[in-house]
């Protein structure tokens, strides 16, 4: 096993052991479906179970497969895998039916490679600690993602080690905002890098980037970020504040039935 294979393997291990923490598990053979009890359907997905290890068996995946769909609302079964932590599971599941949705890299960053942008002038980045900053933050993401203003959170965030979140201000205006998930074996995702469309373009996207990045370390003791990139230009950003490609991300959905 590779280098880059071995940090593809523990990647998917800790996604599937800290989302564990935060969502009902459906075992599924060589699959485990995550639903967020009373979270929005894209919080809804399945990862592989065994990270590392091939899935060659096809009544192995039939058999998940029909664990799965009795447990996730019809139309909205998706898959976020590791390709390279995953032998054999993509070509499985096309074979299966389903069809891949995107293809990406997936860049992470050690601590030491962080490249930490200087703020301009009148611009802040916290901390969000507070139920208020809380839903600002996540209210700035969905208006950015284009999710209107639905199933925000409520309540305090959690304890930084269960996720967090960075909010960017100018002039006190909440502008840009950065979260990571929950950490597990020093691993963490960065997610939810969104910027006020009047403010793209502007260093923002990196600045709470490497913010996030700089939190997680601190008080949760993540060794490893890593994230997902939206387009080209995301990328671009992630890797100028150290982020570097390692493995690829795969997304297969099933589409529901006619």
């Amino acid at each position: 096993m590779t280098d880059a294979v071995k940090l593809a393997v523990r990647i998917a291990a800790a996604q599937l052991s800290g989302l564990s923490r935060t969502r009902t598990l459906v075992p599924a053979g060589p699959f485990t479906g995550l639903l967020a009890p009373s979270g929005p359907d894209y919080l809804n997905y399945t990862v592989a179970a065994r990270p590392g290890e091939p899935v060659l068996d096809p009544a192995e995946v039939d058999a998940g497969l029909d664990a799965l769909r009795a447990a996730f609302p019809e139309g909205t079964l998706r898959f976020e895998l590791i390709d390279e932590a995953t032998p054999g599971v993509v070509d499985a599941l096309e074979g299966a039916g389903l069809g891949v949705t995107l293809r990406v890299p997936v860049l992470t960053i050690e601590p030491p490679d962080l490249v930490r942008p200087e703020p301009a002038p009148g611009v802040t980045v916290e901390l969000v600690t507070t139920e208020r900053d809380h839903v600002l933050g996540s209210a700035l993401a969905h208006r950015a993602f284009g999710m209107g203003g639905a199933d925000l959170p409520t309540g305090p965030p959690p304890e930084p080690q269960d996720g967090g979140m960075v909010l960017a201000r100018m002039d006190g205006e909440p502008v840009a905002v950065a979260s990571w998930t929950p950490v597990a074996d020093g691993v963490t995702e960065v997610v939810g890098v969104a910027t006020v469309e009047e403010y793209r373009r502007q260093g923002f996207g990196g600045l709470v980037t490497a913010h996030a990045v700089d939190r997680v370390v601190a008080l949760a003791g993540a060794t490893l970020a890593w994230l997902t990139p939206g387009s080209a230009d995301a990328d671009r950003v992630y890797r100028k504040v150290g982020f570097q490609p390692v493995a690829t991300a795969v997304h297969l959905a099933e589409e529901p039935a006619l």
